[in-house]
């Protein structure tokens, strides 16, 4: 919980793309970066040079969300 709380001063901006179901988190703007998937839709995104985490792209996000709080 912690690096959570340490990522929330750090994220530039949120934004949910309904249609397609997808949440973009980045943490740097950044022009390129390398994705790396990490297994049940969601892909970190890394600058390609420093190896930094630049952002976090999350696949069928509401799906994901209704799972996690259905009980």
């Amino acid at each position: 919980m912690e690096a959570l709380k340490s990522l929330n001063n750090k994220i530039d901006s949120i934004y949910y793309d309904k249609l397609g179901d997808v949440l973009y988190i980045s943490i740097k703007n950044t022009k390129k970066a390398e994705g790396i998937d990490v297994g049940n839709g969601v892909i970190l995104r890394v600058d390609p040079n420093s190896k930094e985490l630049v952002g976090i792209t999350i696949l069928n996000y509401k799906k994901i969300i209704k799972e996690y709080f259905k009980d």
